[in-house]
């Protein structure tokens, strides 16, 4: 069984979860799920400027009135919930959890406790921190031990 380390911001859309469970052809996947909420408020410049690149200027308007933070935990956790029963469904085992802190630190110790065969970063486009290699996938090349793989998420 290939076991990989999902980590996401939003819940699997249903092309996500069909994408991430036939990377490998026909072998079995065991996938750890790695949530994190939406961060503070000195994220949202980032996000709207991702916003304004790709075109979407209502978005970039509305970044303010997401939950952030505290208030982003609770649905986090939905977010997570309707992951892994997505994954389940599709036929492979999920497990998983919300990471509000340290994410990088948290996916070292998950890959080294389950010897994860890859991480899986699975987001959104953002332009900024990819321009200066401060993403989830770049910064976890150098953390990990083990491949990592960027997949861009899917909308809802």
């Amino acid at each position: 069984m290939f076991t990989s380390v999902l980590m996401i911001e939003k819940p699997l859309t249903s092309e996500d979860v069909e994408f991430v469970t036939t990377l490998h052809g026909d072998e079995t996947v065991s996938f750890v799920v790695l949530m994190q909420p939406r961060g503070d408020q000195a994220d949202v410049l980032l996000r709207a400027i991702d916003d304004v690149a790709i075109g979407e200027l209502k978005e970039a308007v509305r970044e303010a009135d997401e939950p952030e933070g505290a208030e982003a935990r609770q649905p986090a956790r939905l977010a997570l919930e309707h992951s892994l029963t997505a994954l389940r469904a599709h036929g492979s085992e999920a497990t998983g959890q919300v990471v509000e802190e340290h994410p990088l630190d948290r996916l070292k110790e998950v890959v080294d406790e389950i010897g994860a065969d890859e991480v899986i970063v699975l987001t959104e486009p953002h332009y900024v921190e990819e321009f200066f290699h401060r993403d989830w996938a770049s910064r976890a090349r150098h953390k990990v031990g083990v491949p990592v793989l960027k997949l861009f998420a899917h909308n809802a």
